[in-house]
């Protein structure tokens, strides 16, 4: 008899834990050659917001000696072309669809989930806190509780679908920031998205990137956000989807064990884009091979007593 590799996020069941980083993915169209999207538990595509976007200033991301940096700016075609070109052709799928989502206020953030709420295909609503709030001056949203708070309520207001709250590693401590989340309606979490660094060209004496600053993803995350999935597993109750430097099953099955339910893979599809497929093959092959029968016995594992 196999062994159940099924999780529930909020009002979803995944067939697996593993999904895709938003932005590494893009929609997973583009993929198919590679990857059977049918073997995903979920497929998170790339951040939406209301009104189209172009995107930063290239170069957009840079390789350096520990990790890669990107500051892609959120470039999306708007909501209403989501909605209507892309999520209908990614549903035919047998995978959960989760849509992240950014904004510039929280009224933006409410509105865009009031649209895709209309969609009987969208199954979760992923918000991307990092984004600056253009009305405090660029301060990002998820580095003050009650901002984050409050963004995570007005999407909460506008959509009845299962609603995940994506925060930034940027802040003292993410458990304040993971209890604010669900307190005003998460019934999960991603963490987390990229540090903020910075990378300088000895040639041209100038910042390579043009933002100048973007979020750092890789392998050498693996360690900082294994961390905050250990703090914030034992300081809440809702799933956590981890993120940050999965390459492999072994990364993934770790943060399992550190109390993720879930699993997204980003930087690894840009090296090998195949590793969501290596990934959920590892997972059911670690299972089968130990005494568990159910993936959800390993969540939070390692700090269990």
């Amino acid at each position: 008899m196999s062994k159940n590799t099924k999780v529930r996020i909020g009002k979803t069941e995944w067939k697996n834990p593993v999904t895709t980083g938003s932005g590494t993915f893009g929609s997973g169209l583009a993929m198919t050659d590679y990857v059977d999207l049918n073997r995903l538990g979920a497929i998170t595509i790339k951040g939406t917001t209301l009104e189209p976007r172009p995107g930063n200033l290239p170069p957009r991301m840079v390789e350096t000696r520990s990790a890669v940096l990107g500051s892609v700016g959120l470039e999306n075609p708007g909501v209403e072309a989501v909605l209507n070109d892309i999520i209908p052709k990614v549903a035919l799928y047998d995978s959960v669809l989760v849509v992240n989502i950014g904004g510039s206020s929280v009224e933006d953030y409410g509105e865009v989930a009031k649209r895709l709420d209309t969609s009987p295909d969208v199954d979760a609503i992923e918000i991307n806190i990092s984004c600056p709030n253009l009305k405090k001056g660029g301060l990002g949203f998820g580095t003050d509780p009650e901002m984050a708070g409050s963004v995570v309520k007005a999407v909460r207001q506008n959509t009845g679908k299962t609603v995940i709250a994506k925060l930034t590693p940027a802040v003292t401590d993410i458990t304040v920031m993971a209890k604010a989340a669900r307190d005003n309606g998460a019934d999960a979490l991603t963490l987390c998205n990229g540090y903020p660094g910075l990378a300088i060209s000895t040639r041209t004496r100038k910042p390579i990137l043009g933002n100048i600053q973007g979020g750092i993803c890789g392998p050498s995350l693996k360690p900082l956000n294994m961390l905050h999935v250990w703090k914030t597993s034992q300081a809440v109750d809702i799933p956590i989807i981890a993120l940050g430097g999965i390459m492999n099953a072994e990364d993934a099955i770790e943060y399992i064990l550190a109390g993720a339910t879930g699993v997204s893979i980003g930087t690894g599809n840009l090296v090998d884009p195949t590793t969501t497929m290596k990934v959920v093959a590892g997972i059911e092959k670690y299972l089968e091979e130990s005494e568990f029968e159910d993936i959800n016995e390993l969540i939070g594992l390692a700090w269990k007593k």
